[in-house]
């Protein structure tokens, strides 16, 4: 049976490496007969939580931008992916402004999304780099017992937009999203 699964592609850069990474995890999920789309961040308008508790019975926000929709999509998805820019070891702000923003869902009694995916890129070779943005994701994950992080990868050495192409780690991205 066909997933439901949802890309979101969090870098600032419509071209950026983390970007390349979601398109063959989004390619993969495809070839498996599954349901996919993905969204970009990049260009959006995805303002901070204001912590007013505004979605708590409508499950919805109250602030009227580009992250009601995406936090909706989330929702009602199989299956998450997020793709990230690894910034100072972390994960990149946008990523962390929209999972705030989701704050809508922790009261939701109807969360489709189960299997949460999260690739990354960084200009760093450690094999740890992406830690702290794997925690990051693990604790907002861990607010909703349906869940679980069902993945993860890195590929390091990504110094600029184009650096990853042609490399054998975007197969994995594939097959990750052949896998949901």
């Amino acid at each position: 049976m066909a997933k439901r699964v949802l890309v979101v592609e969090t870098s600032p850069r419509v071209r950026g490496n983390s970007n390349r990474m979601a398109e063959e995890f989004a390619r993969g999920a495809r070839e498996a007969g599954n349901d996919v789309d993905v969204i970009s961040l990049a260009g959006r308008k995805v303002s901070f939580c204001t912590g007013c508790w505004g979605c708590k019975d409508s499950h919805r926000c109250v602030i009227h931008d580009d992250a009601d929709e995406i936090v909706q999509r989330i929702r009602h998805s199989d299956v998450v992916a997020f793709a990230t820019p690894i910034y100072y070891y972390e994960m990149c702000g946008q990523m962390k402004v929209l999972l705030d923003r989701a704050n809508a869902l922790y009261f939701a009694p109807d969360n489709r999304f189960r299997d949460v995916y999260l690739l990354t890129t960084a200009e760093s070779e450690k094999p740890d780099a992406a830690d702290n943005a794997i925690n990051g994701l693990r604790g907002w994950i861990s607010c909703f017992e349906q869940a679980r992080l069902a993945g993860t990868l890195l590929i390091g050495g990504t110094t600029t937009d184009g650096s990853i192409d042609g490399r054998p780690e975007l197969e994995e991205c594939a097959k990750l999203g052949r896998a949901v």
